[in-house]
């Protein structure tokens, strides 16, 4: 009964979406960029962080807190000044796509002109479906197994999750949009990352990337540098996954989030900075493996902690399993009816 309740909350929360992104248009189409267009957009910028906390399920309220509350939110802020990845003049429904999923569309005058990051996953979906599923297991033996190899569990069933969603709602958005039109890819092979700044910049989670370089990093760089922007940047995304882990676990920020991308940004700094400097640049056979060894390392530190503090990952394996339940009584229910 608790998954009928939570599919009908997302029914619903999908119509408002809709009907919210259609007043956006309509907004946007009338009103001039500045202050009168982000006056007309308030009522929806107001609305989208509520709309998250329909949900009692961490894994619904998390995924649409990051479609809403962070992404969506930041597209109306920059649509308000004619800016970012939204544009009035688009056709209603790769507008509607693009507004309300974590997607980026390609202009197709310039489609063949740029250079998108050449997606070949490691697995596909199917695979990675599984993998993640063979996962789930893991965290049952939390007691028994090594906790340093537990969080790296974590580590490959969060990027398996992320990647899962993100290519679902690309999915989705694919059905809107007309021939003629792409979505940008939202990752780039992150395991082969070979710097700090291609693992953040070109490879992972690209669509956050796409958000925070026209809101953050290129007003702030312009002004004070370059430095000050990737400062800026991460500390920004630092804030905003304090506010997405509030959503997931419902307790108050502990700032670790705010420091694991703060020590990411200035590590970045000084990664560019080494670099402009003519230092020497490991090949790539070293670099990578010491990548995303400090990525992992200090995600131990200080990203994973509140979620673990909070007992998500229990709710991770209730969720899971309550969702194995219900689709298979879902498929006895559809074999029954075809018999």
């Amino acid at each position: 009964m608790e998954q009928y309740l939570e599919l009908v909350g997302l029914a619903k929360l999908t119509l408002w979406v809709a009907m919210s992104m259609t007043y956006v248009r309509f907004a946007a189409c009338r009103v001039k960029p500045g202050m009168p267009r982000l006056l007309s957009l308030l009522p929806v910028v107001c609305l989208l962080p509520f709309l998250p906390f329909r949900f009692s399920s961490l894994h619904l309220r998390g995924i649409s807190a990051f479609f809403l509350a962070w992404l969506a939110l930041f597209k109306l802020l920059l649509l308000s000044v004619d800016a970012g990845p939204l544009s009035a003049p688009l056709p209603f429904l790769p507008f509607l796509a693009s507004a309300a999923l974590p997607v980026k569309l390609i202009d197709p005058l310039h489609h063949h002109k740029r250079n998108s990051p050449s997606i070949s996953p490691l697995l596909p979906a199917a695979a990675k479906a599984a993998l993640l599923s063979a996962l789930i297991p893991f965290y049952r033996l939390k007691d028994v197994i090594h906790p340093y190899f537990l969080l790296s569990v974590y580590c490959i069933h969060m990027y398996l999750s992320l990647e899962l969603v993100l290519a679902g709602a690309a999915g989705a958005a694919a059905l809107l949009l007309p021939r003629g039109l792409a979505i940008e890819p939202q990752f780039d092979a992150p395991y082969r990352a070979a710097s700090l700044q291609d693992f953040w910049g070109r490879r992972w989670n690209l669509m956050v990337s796409a958000i925070l370089r026209p809101s953050i990093y290129l007003p702030v760089c312009a002004r004070f540098g370059r430095a000050a922007g990737i400062l800026a940047t991460f500390l920004v995304s630092g804030l905003m996954h304090e506010v997405m882990f509030w959503y997931i676990t419902l307790m108050p920020p502990t700032g670790e989030a705010t420091a694991f991308f703060a020590l990411h940004g200035a590590c970045l700094v000084a990664e560019v900075a080494a670099r402009q400097a003519g230092w020497w640049r490991p090949p790539a056979a070293v670099a990578t493996p010491l990548t995303l060894g400090f990525v992992v390392a200090t995600a131990f530190w200080l990203f994973y902690p509140p979620i673990l503090r909070s007992r998500a990952d229990e709710v991770v394996l209730a969720e899971c399993a309550a969702a194995m339940g219900f689709l298979e009584d879902a498929g006895r229910a559809v074999i029954a009816c075809v018999r």
